[in-house]
């Protein structure tokens, strides 16, 4: 595709944004480049920190002679010729304004020869005129970039430049994480005359390791842990350290986006809760991923210097990242790979159960309940634990009012032991009953003139089996994790229940002194499970269906219910119960009414 001037309305849509910042960003710029031109060989020859001369020379295609002039004028590029093409960008460039900016303030040489060119050329401009000249010059296939005295026409951001050893350090970082996302172009970078970095290419994944060892050190590479994992259009591959290598700085934190290296706070923060729990806040993971994805699903265009982007679906993408590293993590612990001064720890392809993504809606088995009689549908059903619990006015007439209850107790006892006032049976009260609270965890039921204590655990524990009793929802990650401190024991439990517990939508994890819950059923997030983390993690079946019970157990028996909640689940207990007077004697224990009452005497 030739170079050409971009039409106004094109170059009106692009965020071109301040290009040249330092002498870091030019060596981006036109590294950059360098790789859109197909290069495989690239040089990066610095004076002084890059304020007194950058040197750009590379083996790609070449630029021609008819173009090179073009080369340097502002929004002319090859890479993007229409708006349509915006909207899937695979080159590292497109706005067409790097040359431009970078030959306004500094003194610059472009020179070129293509391979079917028998004669190479450059062109030369200094400052803001830009008046281009071209001269033959001798230079091989390929292109070289000179750019000398940077600032010198901008005195005022020229004093913003940092010592010699300052710029030449972030210089030093941009060719380290350029060289990361491109393990097949060779590398070499010079200051002050003086090779100081030689990275050659490479393909294989053993190669690829001798270059991450090279830029984040010889002890990430014998350590970290490979990963490759897909779903649907989304690939995630590349390397962590381990979680008790974790530094109290991120210095080598590296991830690509389509190739680019980017800094975007949605993948941040994915990165940040699959290590939650597993490092302390304080510390930093260390890592080289690689995402890539279709580029019409992603939008690099929206920052100036293309470190973040916008993803078309930025929760998928999100939850992607986050599953991708949690699964590997959680299968380099199963595997018990915790030794020192081991060799790379390869694990098996990650394959990530994403059915989590699936909307709330989407029970895999619905209650089967009275909608009108219950008062909730699957879409709007709250767990037990909710204090703003929705009654239905239909059926709260037979409640009785708990707040009353505490100042009205003699009365309300007589209500228990009588039919309405008017002498008439109340058919609601005969076919549902009747209760009231009478400890912190007991309620009365009067079923029919017979009376029961119903413990309250036992009566959630009934609800939750019958609600869930083919499947669970699909989990849901805890906005905070929780974490308990284990013993070798609770190590041991917690990976025999680790798979039945992932079925029943409960994902747990651990590092050697900590257990981690990360994730629990869909509506029942506000339950308080560290109050039963510990006794979950005591069951001694490790069969699907026999785990879920002893989950319900526990999660029934965590936590107090308030009024409002007794409420609601009385009401969730008779819509689902058939035949009540046979359930409530299964949960229930008789009670003769005389003697209890005497007892309060």
């Amino acid at each position: 595709m030739p170079i050409q001037i971009l039409p106004a309305r094109l170059a009106n849509q692009i965020a071109a944004g301040e290009v040249v910042e330092r002498p870091a960003s030019v060596v981006k710029e036109l590294v950059e480049n360098s790789l859109d031109s197909g290069a495989n060989s690239i040089e990066i020859d610095i004076e002084k920190g890059g304020h007194k001369r950058i040197l750009i020379r590379d083996n790609g295609s070449g630029i021609v002679h008819e173009e090179l002039a073009l080369a340097l004028s502002r929004h002319a590029t090859s890479k993007i010729t229409k708006l349509d093409d915006l909207e899937a960008i695979c080159s590292l460039g497109f706005r067409g304004e790097a040359l431009a900016s970078i030959s306004s303030v500094s003194r610059l040489s472009l020179s070129s020869k293509p391979a079917d060119q028998s004669q190479a050329w450059q062109a030369h401009c200094e400052g803001r005129d830009m008046q281009v000249q071209l001269n033959p010059v001798a230079h091989p296939d390929g292109t070289s970039v000179d750019v000398v005295d940077l600032f010198f026409n901008t005195p005022a951001r020229r004093k913003f430049l940092r010592t010699e050893k300052t710029e030449f350090a972030h210089i030093d970082e941009v060719v380290r994480r350029i060289a990361l996302s491109r393990f097949d172009v060779s590398f070499k970078l010079k200051h002050n005359g003086k090779l100081l970095r030689k990275y050659p290419a490479v393909k294989t994944p053993e190669l690829q390791l001798k270059r991450i060892a090279a830029i984040c050190g010889k002890d990430f590479a014998e350590q970290c842990i490979e990963l490759n994992s897909q779903y649907q259009q989304f690939e995630l591959h590349g390397w962590l350290a381990e979680p008790k290598h974790a530094k109290a700085h991120s210095e080598f934190q590296y991830f690509y986006v389509n190739g680019r290296m980017m800094r975007d706070k949605l993948i941040n923060h994915a990165v940040r809760q699959a290590f939650e729990g597993l490092i302390a806040a304080d510390l930093a993971p260390t890592y080289v991923l690689y995402l890539t994805l279709e580029p019409s699903q992603v939008d690099v265009n929206v920052h100036p210097a293309k470190h973040e982007v916008r993803f078309h679906q930025a929760r998928l993408v999100h939850d992607f990242i986050y599953r991708a590293l949690t699964d590997s993590l959680n299968q380099y612990f199963q595997q018990g790979q915790q030794q020192e001064n081991q060799e790379v720890t390869i694990l098996p392809q990650a394959e990530p159960k994403h059915d989590y993504i699936l909307p709330l809606q989407n029970h895999p088995s619905k209650p089967k309940v009275d909608e009108q009689a219950s008062g909730y549908s699957e879409s709007n059903v709250k767990p037990a634990s909710y204090s703003n619990s929705v009654v239905n006015k239909a059926k709260s007439d037979y409640l009785v009012n708990s707040s009353a209850v505490v100042s009205q107790a003699t009365k309300k006892y007589q209500q228990l032991m009588t039919v309405s006032g008017s002498g008439q049976s109340n058919n609601d009260s005969a076919s549902t009953g009747q209760w009231l609270q009478v400890a912190a965890n007991k309620i009365l039921v009067n079923i029919v003139q017979n009376f029961f204590l119903v413990e309250l655990n036992v009566l959630r524990q009934s609800v939750m089996s019958k609600r869930y009793a083919n499947a669970m929802p699909v989990s849901q990650p805890l906005l905070m994790p929780i974490s308990i401190a284990s013993t070798a024991t609770m190590q041991a439990q917690a990976k025999a229940l680790y798979q039945p517990l992932l079925d029943n939508s409960v994902e747990i994890g651990w590092t050697p002194n900590r257990i981690i819950l990360r994730k629990v059923p869909a509506g029942l997030r506000q339950l308080c499970w560290i109050e039963c983390l510990e006794e979950i993690l005591n069951c001694e079946e490790t069969e699907t269906l026999a785990v879920r019970e002893h989950l319900l157990t526990c999660i029934a028996s965590a936590g107090e219910v308030d009024s409002l909640q007794t409420q609601e689940l009385w009401q969730q207990f008779i819509s689902s119960t058939t035949n009540l007077q046979e359930e409530i004697v299964k949960i229930g224990k008789p009670v003769d009414i005389q003697k209890w009452l005497a007892t309060y005497e």
